[in-house]
């Protein structure tokens, strides 16, 4: 009998860690929802309106909706992201759209769009990315002075196909898995046959 109840013990633990695994699962967001990433006809504030009632934890993935050759990705330091500039970029230019981009690291990112003059129209985002969940919303970024407003030149209309907010593509990328609690899990996995096979 004592085996027994060590042995349901035992899967009772196995299963509570495996559940623990997907509690901070990630979360895909969609850039400006179904705005997407486009030249927001309200300027910057679009964008930073957007970030400010979302919650950026390492492993979430952002979705750029937007169409190939119309727009690009990339990200950049605080001073280029303030002068629209793509000077140091870091990591490579996303010019296939729509694309993902999953968040690994923690602190303020910057992300703009390089064609013409669309950063200056608005297309550029900043989020600020914690490691926990526990973590409080971070204080919405005050917004740089007023864009002009975009012209029919210097904009394209936002993209009519690919995904919506409304249908999430299933991201590229998988969670982080350096978190303990999988590293556990995948231990006590692995133990199981061991003890499964003293008991019985």
């Amino acid at each position: 009998m004592a085996r027994f109840i060590m042995c349901i013990l035992f899967f009772v633990i196995i299963n509570a860690v495996a559940l623990m695994q997907f509690t901070e699962a990630q979360t895909v967001h969609v850039v400006g929802d179904d705005l997407g990433w486009t030249v927001p006809q309200n300027g910057a504030t679009a964008y930073s309106n957007w970030a400010a009632s979302k919650r950026f934890l390492i492993g979430d993935i952002l979705v750029f909706n937007f169409t190939t050759n119309e727009h690009d990705v990339l990200q950049v330091p605080k001073a280029s992201f303030d002068e629209c500039s793509d000077d140091n970029p870091i990591g490579n230019m996303l010019i296939n759209g729509p694309t993902n981009v999953t968040l690994n690291s923690t602190g303020e990112q910057y992300y703009i769009c390089t064609i013409a003059r669309h950063c200056e129209l608005g297309q550029r985002l900043a989020i600020t990315v914690s490691a926990t969940s526990s973590s409080p919303l971070p204080a919405p970024s005050p917004t740089t002075p007023a864009t002009p407003s975009p012209t029919s030149n210097d904009c394209t209309p936002a993209p009519t196909s690919g995904p919506t907010a409304g249908s999430i593509p299933a991201p590229n990328a998988t969670p982080n898995s350096s978190s303990s609690s999988s590293v556990l899990a995948t231990l006590l996995l692995s133990l199981f046959p061991i003890f499964m096979g003293l008991i019985f």
